[in-house]
């Protein structure tokens, strides 16, 4: 027997075939154009960046000269600065988005104050770049560098500790990216939460399961795969970001394992250099840009792969 499905697909009537057809070949359309865009400037990047790639090759990822005089360049600065300042906001900001989460769909508090936290950390990701970059040079980094001197004194014999804070540089950049994705992973890991079947709750505490006990080996592991992808999306988040690291990290291409110190990203970077650029320098930035678009890529690739694989898991 047919199920009512299939009856209704062959009782449309022509205008509704129509106006089925039609609909499925306009979001074929404009499914194709987003990839036709993302590979076309794919493209665009990779051959403005062939003269540097044949010249420097991949010395290019390992060398941190970058002097237009002498038309010597090395992007392993920023690509340092990219990686540690990208990798070490997602470890302070994962914990600080997904306890936030818990704490707001879990029934910690009434219902009212759960909407205005939720309210406010939705308004944080409304807050623009240049903005969260002014504070962070005018309020941040004077409040903390004490902080960080300390560090320095007592850890300072730490290779990534071993320079002096002096003002702008990469552990300002670091904890303004986590103001920056936190709204990301806490709104992600909310939804997820809210996403975990009630009965599942129930059953979890009919078995004599404590709230906390709940939370951590039944609540979560139902969610982590949304909880991953946010996370993942963070990452490439934190890694295109420009404008407020640009204006924190100090802007250095002298290389230093020190967080303490200035540093420089990719995309700081690019924003500083490309309007004056010209000659083989525009080449180098754009291998830069190929690079970090190569890196983005990764991150979002693994993301799919990981969310696909917890989700099949849990």
């Amino acid at each position: 027997m047919a199920s009512n499905k299939d009856f209704l697909l062959r009782n449309r009537t022509r205008p509704e075939k129509i106006i089925d057809k039609g609909f499925k070949s306009l979001t074929v359309f404009m499914a194709s154009m987003v990839a036709f865009v993302l590979i076309s400037i794919l493209l665009v990047v990779f051959f403005e960046s062939t003269e540097a790639m044949a010249r420097y090759g991949l010395k290019f990822l390992i060398t941190s000269d970058w002097n237009p005089v002498t038309d010597q360049y090395g992007a392993f600065t920023a690509i340092y600065g990219t990686l540690i300042t990208s990798l070490l906001s997602l470890v302070i900001a994962v914990p600080l988005g997904v306890g936030t989460a818990i704490f707001i769909t879990e029934n910690f508090i009434p219902e009212s104050i759960k909407n205005i936290i939720g309210l406010m950390v939705e308004l944080l990701a409304a807050i623009p770049s240049v903005v969260l970059g002014l504070w962070a040079v005018f309020v941040m980094e004077p409040f903390i560098r004490p902080f960080l001197s300390l560090l320095y004194k007592y850890l300072g014999w730490i290779p990534f500790l071993s320079t002096e804070p002096i003002g702008p540089g990469m552990a300002p950049a670091i904890l303004i990216l986590v103001v920056m994705i936190l709204p990301i992973i806490t709104s992600i890991s909310r939804d997820s939460l809210n996403q975990v079947p009630f009965k599942l709750r129930q059953a979890a505490y009919g078995i004599g399961a404590t709230r906390w006990t709940a939370i951590f080996n039944v609540i979560l592991p139902a969610a982590i795969s949304g909880i991953t992808g946010g996370v993942l999306l963070a990452l490439g988040r934190a890694m295109g970001e420009t404008m407020a690291v640009t204006m924190i990290i100090g802007n250095s291409n002298n290389f230093s394992w020190s967080i303490l110190s200035p540093g420089y990203t990719i995309s700081a970077m690019l924003a500083n250099q490309f309007g004056e650029a010209d000659g083989s320098q525009v080449s180098s930035l754009m291998y830069a840009a190929f690079i970090l678009m190569i890196l983005t890529l990764i991150v979002n690739i693994f993301a799919q792969w990981i969310v696909k694989s917890l989700s099949l898991k849990y």
